[in-house]
């Protein structure tokens, strides 16, 4: 299939997260059902302008990045639709299937105190009260009632794991300048 023209060619930003990828085209009339990463998809309803990528696998209809300027995006059951500019009919939206979606940091909806994004905390160095370091954010899991911190560090030189509840029992402080959580937390736990 020859690229979609109604797609924009675009730089991504430098500051662009990956929120989401295309599923499917939902209904006739150019919808199409989005796979969010979050289970709560502020930044896509947030965002009017979403870069895509194609997927990793699979057929490609576009190549490199492309701007899509969103028209609408909401909640519909379990899922989020959306419907873009140019993208009028099941076919143009069927071609974005599979398309990873990426929104500038930028535009995610502010934060209120205590609350942080999960792509805001990968990488960050966690140290206990006692200033010693337990390791650097690689990922965050949602075990259903929280989410967990998992860490990476290096131990006798081989590489380890190590998980620390993200709840305000463990969690003392969050600095996201300084690039730092500190936790109550003991190395040998």
């Amino acid at each position: 299939m020859a690229t979609n023209p109604t797609l924009e060619p675009a730089e991504l930003p430098t500051d662009a997260v990956e929120v989401g990828r295309i599923a499917d085209a939902w209904g006739v009339k150019g919808w199409f059902k989005v796979l969010s990463h979050s289970s709560s998809p502020e930044a896509l309803f947030s965002s009017k302008r979403w870069y895509l990528q194609p997927s990793e696998r699979g057929a490609k209809t576009f190549a490199g990045t492309v701007l899509l300027s969103i028209r609408q995006a909401k909640d519909h059951s379990d899922t989020v639709v959306a419907w873009a500019q140019g993208i009028d009919d099941r076919d143009a939206a069927e071609a974005l299937r599979g398309a990873r979606i990426f929104v500038p940091r930028s535009s995610f909806p502010s934060t209120t105190e205590g609350e942080y994004y999960w792509v805001d905390l990968i990488g960050l160095a966690v140290v206990n009260r006692e200033g010693v370091a337990l390791g650097q954010v690689q990922e965050l899991m949602s075990t259903g009632p929280q989410t967990v911190l998992v860490l990476t560090y290096e131990q006798d030189g081989k590489a380890q794991e190590r998980m620390i509840p993200f709840v305000s029992a463990f969690i003392d402080n969050v600095d996201l300048a300084e690039k730092r959580i500190t936790v109550d937390w003991q190395p040998d736990y």
